[in-house]
């Protein structure tokens, strides 16, 4: 199975909360893809954070019933879960090679040839984030438009290189502990509904350190290694056509990161969303706050959200559809206004303004 150079899928007649899952062989292992909707509808991709499937890292946003009935209303989507981060998942042979963001890259594009898709929407957190970017320059024909939750775009810092190498310590030598649960809550959840010696951590907090005690450590310490040796791809980010959203929230350990990435991104086709008082997971943490910068992003795809008498669409995503001004991150909010933010400049360091919205 680990050898296997083909595209070759096992449909699994699993019900995953609704969805149907299949596994997908890819000459890189084995991946669980969670299949939610209508195919004939455009497909939207999903990848989720580190030690997350798409349960732990979208629930939240596609249990909020405005956005469930503007994604599932318009979309066929399609959950990619990182190799053993699927339930029920067994560790991963020490003998296998850790994989590089390279080989999760084709395997992305493995699922998009098993299930003959051709351009998609694709929607990350931080290590997906990084992924479908990332996959979004090498085949820029695939992707048509990118919603990502505090992404990554550069090689690590030092002070993440340190953070991530207590994490893959602390997995290699005690497993998902309960310190190793705290260091990756803290990646995901800001201080207040993590909780503190006052307050109760929030609900969320307690079902997603549920769902990390189903995790095998080694699975999870693949991931981070292979994420841990990730490329800057700054430079490639000029490359980039397809519309773009990012949310940030800030207070997540990601916050300068997306506001490197969004300087980087051209003006005309992409938008930053700062989520105030959240962290790094918008869609577990916020997704209420995602709704009207998502609705004005999916309008100028020609897809919109449903009313009770309409019934399913057969909208496509093609951005040839989109008019100038839909093009433009003013028409991605209804209020946006200029923030002064201080962000490093390409010629040296100053202070700039830049249009973000204001209105979350």
């Amino acid at each position: 199975m680990e050898d296997s150079t083909h595209s070759i899928a096992v449909d699994m007649q699993t019900l995953y909360l609704g969805g149907k899952e299949h596994i997908v062989r890819t000459g890189h292992g084995c991946v669980s893809v969670i299949l939610y909707g209508d195919e004939e509808k455009p497909p939207l991709i999903t990848y989720p954070d580190v030690a997350l499937n798409h349960m732990s890292c979208f629930q939240g946003l596609f249990f909020c019933p405005e956005a469930a009935s503007l994604l599932l209303h318009n979309f066929c989507i399609y959950h990619i879960t990182p190799p053993g981060h699927e339930l029920g998942a067994a560790s991963i042979c020490p003998d296998v090679p850790v994989p590089s963001v390279d080989d999760l890259c084709d395997q992305i594009l493995k699922v998009l040839n098993h299930f003959r898709l051709g351009s998609v929407m694709c929607m990350g957190a931080t290590a997906g984030a990084y992924l479908l970017t990332l996959f979004a320059i090498r085949y820029r024909d695939r992707v048509t438009g990118l919603i990502l939750i505090s992404p990554l775009c550069k090689a690590p810092s030092w002070t993440e290189w340190l953070y991530n190498k207590l994490v893959s310590n602390l997995l290699y030598y005690y497993g998902m502990c309960s310190l190793s649960k705290e260091c990756l809550l803290q990646r995901y959840f800001s201080k207040e509904v993590r909780g503190t010696l006052d307050t109760p951590e929030s609900d969320i907090v307690q079902a997603c350190r549920k769902l990390l005690n189903e995790r095998q450590s080694i699975n999870v310490l693949r991931f981070l290694q292979a994420i841990d040796r990730r490329p800057d791809i700054t430079q490639d980010l000029e490359k980039l056509k397809c519309r773009t959203l990012i949310f940030v929230g800030d207070r997540s350990l990601f916050h300068s990161e997306a506001l490197h990435m969004s300087e980087q991104l051209d003006r005309r086709f992409s938008a930053l969303v700062e989520v105030q008082g959240c962290g790094s997971m918008v869609t577990e943490e916020q997704p209420q706050a995602m709704l009207v910068s998502l609705e004005y992003f999916l309008i100028g795809f020609g897809l919109y959200r449903p009313s009770q008498s309409n019934g399913s669409p057969r909208s496509t995503l093609s951005p040839f559809s989109v008019s100038p001004e839909l093009l433009s991150p003013e028409s991605l909010g209804l209020k946006l206004k200029p923030i002064k933010t201080r962000v490093p400049s390409r010629g040296g360091d100053s202070t700039r303004y830049s249009s973000k919205m204001g209105s979350v």
